[in-house]
C-alpha cells in the first residue's frame, strides 16, 4: 500500500523526464549522424578536389569505427567518473570541432586522420545515453525513450540529402568549396548543441531541480527498486575486463554487428544504389535516399510503443530482423525502382531492430556492470561499421555491382535472428567485482 501514493509523483516525473531530456538527445543522435555520415554527400566533390578515391573514400568511413571500437570502452569509464552532464557535453563539442575541422582536409592522409579522430570523439555518446536512460528511467518506460532516442539516426539520415544540397551549393562563397562548408556548418551545430546540453543535462535525479522532492523521491526509488531485483538474481560476480569473455555479452554483440552492418551499409551506399535509378541527379538522389529512412522512424516508433505495451522486445526483434532480411534479399533481385521500395521494407527492419536490442541488455546485464557492458557491445557491433562501408566498396570494385553486398547483409539479419532465440531474458550477467568489495563481503 505503501507504493500507491507514489505512482502521482512517479507518472508526473517520467513524464518530465520525457519533455526535457529525450527531445534534447534526440537532437544530439540528428547532429551525430549528421556529422558522421555526411561524407557520403561529399564523395563526389571530394575525389574531385582533393583526389580522394572510392577506395580511399571506403576505407576513411571505415576508420571512424575503428576508433570508435578502440575508446568506446576508455570514455565509458571516464563517464562513470565524471558524470553524463560533463561527459556527453565534451563529446559533443570535441567531434564538432573535429567534423568542422573536415573542411581542411588536403588528401587521403589528412582525411583518414581526421577520420580516426573523429571517431574517437564520438566514443562513448552512445551509451552513456542508454546508461543514462536506466539511471532516470522505469524500465516499463525505456524501450519507447529509446526508439524515440535513435529514431533520430532514422531523422538525420531522411534530413541528411536535403540539407547536403543546399550547402554544397555554397561552392565558391567566400571562397570555399561547397563540401567545406557542408563539414564547417554541421560541425559548429554540433558545438552549439553540446554547449546547450550542459545547461539541460543532470548526472543525477537528486541533482534535476526540475523534478520535485516527491518526484526525485518516487522516480529514484523505482530505479532501486529494479536495481535490487537484478541484484538479488545475480549468479556470481565478475571483473569488469571478464565481462569480454561472457558468453551472452558476446552473443550480444555478434547480433548488434548484424545491425551495424544494415545500418552503416544503407547510409553510406544508399545513394549509390538509388543512382542506378534512370533519370536521377543529385538533387532527386537526395530525396529518394530519405524515403527509408522516413519509414524506419514510423516503424520505430509503433515497435517502441508495442515493447512497453507487451513488456516483451524478444519476440519484436526476431520479426524486425526477418523483415529486414527480407526486404534486403528481395531489393537485390528485382529492378532498381522496386529495389528502392524493399529497401524501406528493410529499414523498417534493421532500424526497428536498434533500440528494441538494447531493451535486452538493460533488463538482464547487472546494473553495476551496465555501463562497461553496453560499451563493449557497442563498440564490438559497431565494427560493422568497418566492415559495411569497406567491404561494399571491394564489393563493388570487384564485381561493378553491390548485389554480393545485399545478399551478405540479408545473411547476417537471419543469422542474428535465429541467435535473439536463444537469448535468455531473464539470465542476469555479474557485476564486477574488486578487492575492496571482497573483503566487505566477508566481514
Amino acid at each position: 500500500m505503501s507504493s500507491l501514493p507514489a505512482s502521482g509523483p512517479l507518472d508526473t516525473a517520467v513524464g518530465k523526464v520525457f519533455r526535457r531530456v529525450v527531445p534534447l538527445f534526440v537532437v544530439m543522435l540528428i547532429c551525430n549522424q549528421l556529422n558522421r555520415s555526411n561524407i557520403g554527400y561529399a564523395q563526389e566533390h571530394l575525389e574531385a578536389d582533393v583526389g580522394i578515391g572510392a577506395a580511399a573514400y571506403g576505407l576513411g568511413a571505415g576508420l571512424f569505427f575503428i576508433a570508435y571500437a578502440i575508446f568506446e570502452l576508455p570514455s565509458n569509464m571516464l563517464m562513470e567518473r565524471y558524470g553524463p552532464k560533463i561527459w556527453l557535453t565534451r563529446i559533443m563539442v570535441s567531434w564538432g570541432l573535429v567534423s568542422a575541422a573536415m573542411a581542411f582536409v588536403q588528401g587521403p592522409t589528412s582525411f583518414y586522420v581526421l577520420r580516426f579522430l573523429l571517431g574517437a570523439a564520438e566514443a562513448g555518446f552512445f551509451p552513456a545515453i542508454i546508461y543514462f536512460f536506466s539511471r532516470w528511467l522505469p524500465s516499463s518506460h525505456r524501450g519507447r525513450a529509446t526508439a524515440l532516442f535513435v529514431a533520430g539516426s532514422s531523422i538525420a539520415a531522411a534530413l541528411s540529402g536535403p540539407l547536403s544540397g543546399p550547402l554544397l551549393s555554397l561552392h565558391g562563397f567566400l571562397g570555399a568549396a561547397g563540401w567545406q562548408w557542408l563539414f564547417g556548418l554541421e560541425g559548429l551545430l554540433s558545438v552549439v548543441v553540446g554547449l546547450i546540453a550542459y545547461t539541460r543535462l543532470d548526472s543525477r535525479i537528486t541533482d534535476a531541480k526540475w523534478l520535485t522532492g516527491p518526484e526525485q523521491h518516487a522516480l529514484a526509488a523505482a530505479i532501486e527498486r529494479e536495481d535490487e531485483a537484478r541484484r538479488s538474481t545475480a549468479t556470481g560476480r565478475v571483473s569488469r575486463w571478464r565481462l569480454l569473455v561472457q558468453p551472452q555479452i558476446l552473443v550480444f554483440c555478434v547480433i548488434y554487428f548484424a545491425i551495424q552492418l544494415s545500418i552503416y551499409a544503407n547510409t553510406f551506399w544508399l545513394p549509390n544504389i538509388v543512382r542506378r535509378i534512370e533519370g536521377t541527379n543529385d538533387i532527386t538522389v537526395g530525396l529518394l535516399s530519405s524515403l527509408p529512412w522516413i519509414c524506419a522512424v514510423v516503424a520505430m516508433y509503433v515497435t517502441g510503443r508495442a515493447s512497453d505495451r507487451l513488456g516483451r522486445s524478444k519476440p519484436l526483434l526476431v520479426g524486425a530482423l526477418v523483415v529486414a532480411a527480407a526486404g534486403t534479399y528481395l531489393a537485390a533481385v528485382v529492378s532498381p525502382v522496386l529495389a528502392l521500395v524493399f529497401l524501406c521494407v528493410a529499414a523498417m527492419g534493421f532500424k526497428s531492430a536498434s533500440p528494441l536490442f538494447w531493451t535486452i541488455p538493460q533488463g538482464s546485464v547487472h546494473p553495476l556492470a551496465l555501463a562497461s557492458a553496453v560499451a563493449i557491445i557497442n563498440s564490438l557491433g559497431n565494427l560493422g561499421g568497418f566492415v559495411a562501408p569497406y567491404g561494399f566498396g571491394l564489393i563493388k570494385e570487384a564485381t561493378g555491382e553491390v548485389t554480393w553486398g545485399l545478399y551478405a547483409l540479408a545473411a547476417a539479419c537471419l543469422a542474428a535472428a535465429v541467435l535473439v532465440l536463444f537469448l535468455r531474458r531473464d539470465r542476469v550477467v555479474a557485476p564486477p567485482v574488486t578487492l575492496r568489495d571482497t573483503v566487505g563481503d566477508k566481514s
